[in-house]
């Protein structure tokens, strides 16, 4: 009886452990997208340069980025609107893109 139980505990703790960003496990700065944005736009000049949306879980995720200085930050708003900030540094370079058959354009 008790293994019976212990099996859904068991399949919930490995999908945390498997689903959890390391940010979120350090406590990930999270707010609301509007704000983030413009906090990103003000402070360090960065401007959105790509996203997509996850196949697993629906998270928007962004790519900003700031040709003057070279920063950039990513982030991912989760279904409900609240972004989280997921990486930054800087070195940022745009790469150009590539046509079909990989010659860049």
């Amino acid at each position: 009886m008790i293994r019976f139980l212990l099996r859904p505990f068991s399949a919930v703790a490995l999908a945390l452990a498997v689903f959890t960003s390391p940010v979120a496990a350090q406590g990930a700065v999270c707010g609301v997208r509007d704000h983030i944005v413009e906090r990103l736009e003000s402070k360090y000049g960065e401007t959105l340069r790509a996203g997509g949306v996850t196949t697993a879980g629906g998270h928007l995720v962004e790519v900003y980025a700031s040709e003057d200085t070279g920063t950039w930050t990513v982030t991912y708003t989760r279904p409900t609107g609240e972004m989280c900030l997921a990486f930054s540094g800087d070195g940022f370079e745009d790469v150009p893109a590539a046509d079909p058959e990989g010659d860049k354009l």
